[in-house]
């Protein structure tokens, strides 16, 4: 049993913990939150840049996501903006409002608008492939909720996988996940727990760990912890983040202008991954349903 947990929590530390560190953003109201909006159509968005046009679907079934980014890219919030965290093989991130006006080298990712945006993950249905769009957000340990940046964004460019890569992966997912379970379960027995170690009852916690494992393996199994056939297709044939699957909003993707997204991805970049030479958004613009393209 012992070495159960041990190979859990050993799996766990190989996950790409960095790949998820998305810099931290503040927010100048962090209580602030979106919760709700009226029903949202399928829109297309049109992102002129320093490096060439792209378009953007926004999903209907994301409706306080895609509403959002609507409303800020039709109010002019975009414009002048950098791509301020580009990352080759990776993804390219913006939505800065301090980018607008900062001078080379200012470390970027901290600014925001003031509110966080409820989590809407349509998985597996929506997931991390290439051209993806998806919401930026601060860290687990200060956001369990896993809400949204209210402006920032990243779009996805990433790489592409084996079938036994994917397969590894899978694996490395459930043990984490089934890791995240036991703690949580050991946290709402923490009582008995002390009581037991301080009664020395050894039998009592070996009862009880083995218990706590069975219950966390029983839940995994319940849980979508695997790669569906399309997400297998995509992350073989085109690639894409999918260590990033189930813990960031995906609302959108890109429908033109992918070489664009490739030409700003592999620009040079400083320490904290910001492009040595400005890479800006000039302007957005809202151009309706996609039937109307």
């Amino acid at each position: 049993m012992t070495s159960l947990l041990r190979s859990i929590a050993v799996a766990a530390a190989f996950l790409p913990a960095a790949a998820f560190a998305f810099t931290p953003t503040l927010m100048s109201n962090p209580e602030t939150k979106t919760t709700a909006t009226a029903p949202v159509e399928e829109t297309v968005i049109e992102m002129v840049t320093t490096e060439g046009n792209i378009k953007i679907l926004l999903y209907d079934d994301t409706p306080l996501h895609s509403a959002n980014f609507k409303k800020l890219a039709s109010e002019g919030f975009y414009d002048g903006l950098l791509f301020h965290r580009v990352i080759n093989d990776f993804m390219i991130q913006g939505g800065d409002p301090d980018s607008r006006k900062a001078a080379a080298g200012t470390q970027l990712g901290e600014g925001d608008v003031p509110y966080t945006v409820e989590a809407e993950f349509v998985y597996p249905k929506h997931f991390h492939k290439r051209g993806a769009l998806a919401a930026a957000r601060q860290g687990d340990s200060v956001n369990p909720e896993k809400r949204s940046s209210g402006s920032q964004f990243y779009i996805v460019t990433g790489r592409t996988y084996s079938p036994a890569q994917l397969d590894q992966m899978e694996q490395r997912m459930r043990l984490s996940k089934q890791k995240e379970i036991f703690d949580s379960l050991a946290a709402q027995n923490r009582d008995t727990i002390m009581a037991m170690r301080r009664n020395r009852d050894q039998a009592g916690l070996q009862a009880l760990q083995e218990k706590l494992v069975a219950e966390s393996d029983t839940a995994v199994k319940a849980l979508h912890t695997g790669f569906t056939p399309e997400q297998r297709e995509a992350y073989t044939t085109v690639g894409g983040t999918p260590h990033l699957d189930g813990s960031y909003t995906v609302y959108g993707e890109v429908i033109e202008g992918m070489d664009v997204v490739d030409r700003i991805q592999k620009v040079a970049t400083d320490s904290s991954d910001r492009p040595l030479e400005d890479v800006r958004i000039i302007s957005m613009k809202v151009l309706g349903k996609p039937d109307d393209k």
